[in-house]
């Protein structure tokens, strides 16, 4: 299984010491774009405000080479920041099914994932485990967001559509 590209369009709204995605860049684990107009073509931008959840059916297209690319924003420029990138590039748009954060800023917060978190969710619920393990590596609380999401990830990577991770998200977090 050769790894899913990744890629991170950078917007600058965070503080560097804390910013996931410059780390990754650093660490050679993913592809930083300063711009949204050269990140890739094909793959899924990963948007909390998506409507369609990551799921199974989307694995063909990874499987042929696409890429998951995450955007690199401020929670508090959440909105004007996708609707700023949406007209720059022709990626997918995806939700992830809820998780916990494990991240220092926004521990044990549903759904408040940091890039490297959302780009490690993502890999796990597509079957890429490894690489999941390998991107969370280099940080302190890498570990332990698998484990506080072991029993969901688990579940959404077994699930056979997206209409039944969306129920087992419910299940799992009401």
């Amino acid at each position: 299984m050769s790894l899913v590209p990744l890629h991170v369009i950078h917007l600058g709204q965070d503080d560097p010491k804390k910013c996931t995605a410059r780390k990754l860049g650093s660490q050679g684990l993913a592809r930083v774009h300063n711009k949204a107009d050269s990140a890739p073509r094909r793959g899924y931008l990963l948007d909390p405000h998506a409507t369609v959840i990551m799921g199974p059916e989307d694995k063909e297209l990874i499987e042929l080479g696409a890429s998951l690319v995450v955007l690199d924003c401020s929670w508090k420029k959440i909105h004007e920041s996708i609707s700023f990138i949406e007209d720059k590039t022709n990626l997918e748009s995806r939700i992830l099914p809820v998780l916990l954060a494990a991240n220092p800023v926004s521990w044990g917060k549903v759904g408040r994932l940091s890039s490297v978190e959302a780009l490690a969710a993502s890999l796990a619920i597509l079957g890429y485990k490894d690489q999941a393990r390998i991107i969370l590596r280099p940080f302190n609380f890498g570990e332990q967001f698998l484990n506080l999401n072991k029993e969901p990830l688990e579940a959404y990577a077994n699930a056979i559509s997206r209409e039944q991770i969306s129920e087992l998200q419910i299940e799992f977090f009401g």
